[in-house]
């Protein structure tokens, strides 16, 4: 069972599975480790070009692994402004390092305070538990 010990407290997380980081400006995004322990070994990460947009709770790319093929949606709005071109030779990365070197897009966001709007380590750990007991 998640628990919050298991989520960055300094990250924000959305209900499908994507944490953000604030990096100055940009606002980083991936997926959660939960996410990727669901998911199985990730084998295709394909993710938007540089300078493309993205839009909040619409999908910006699609992560296949051995198990599924899941899309990606964006946590917030805004342009893409770094694309982590290492998951394309190795998308192992998504499960080894999730919150590190698995990172997936850095975005521009059109609203700096978006990201408040996200869940809380402490509030994705609850949502999830509530997800889990549900199926």
């Amino acid at each position: 069972m998640a628990t919050v010990s298991d989520f960055p407290t300094a990250l924000r997380y959305t209900r499908e599975h994507e944490w953000a980081r604030v990096q100055g400006a940009e606002i980083e995004v991936g997926i959660t480790a939960y996410a990727a322990q669901q998911l199985g070994d990730v084998v295709f990460v394909e993710l938007p070009q540089v300078g493309s947009r993205v839009t909040a709770g619409k999908p910006f790319g699609v992560v296949e692994s051995v198990k599924s093929v899941s899309d990606l949606f964006a946590p917030l709005t805004g342009q893409v402004v770094a694309v982590n071109h290492v998951l394309e030779s190795a998308p192992e990365q998504v499960n080894d390092s999730p919150y590190n070197e698995g990172w997936m897009i850095r975005v521009q966001a059109d609203d700096d305070k978006a990201v408040d709007a996200l869940l809380t380590a402490n509030e994705y750990a609850d949502w999830i538990k509530q997800a889990d007991g549900a199926h």
